[in-house]
């Protein structure tokens, strides 16, 4: 509504309703929907760390190589010449 009466009255602009609508409407709009939507995002989160350490313990309990989370190591031993 401030923006219409800013846009209709003789010393307005377009371009200042355009503000208005943007600083008085949208902007704190925006603010309150992503401060409301915290516990949601939150919860998100935390199940995806809960879904990525039960694929970390299943893949360590299923013995796949590496799972420990240790370096490979060498197939074949090096060879050293004797002194």
């Amino acid at each position: 509504m401030m923006a219409v009466a800013e846009a209709g009255h003789p010393n307005g602009t377009v371009l200042g309703a355009v503000f208005t609508f943007l600083l008085y409407g949208v902007g704190p709009v925006a603010l309150i929907v992503y401060l409301m939507g915290r516990p949601a995002r939150r919860a998100a989160r935390l199940r995806r760390e809960a879904a990525a350490d039960a694929a970390a313990e299943a893949a360590a309990v299923s013995g796949a190589p590496d799972a420990g989370g240790e370096a490979p190591a060498d197939p074949v031993a090096p060879v050293r010449k004797e002194p």
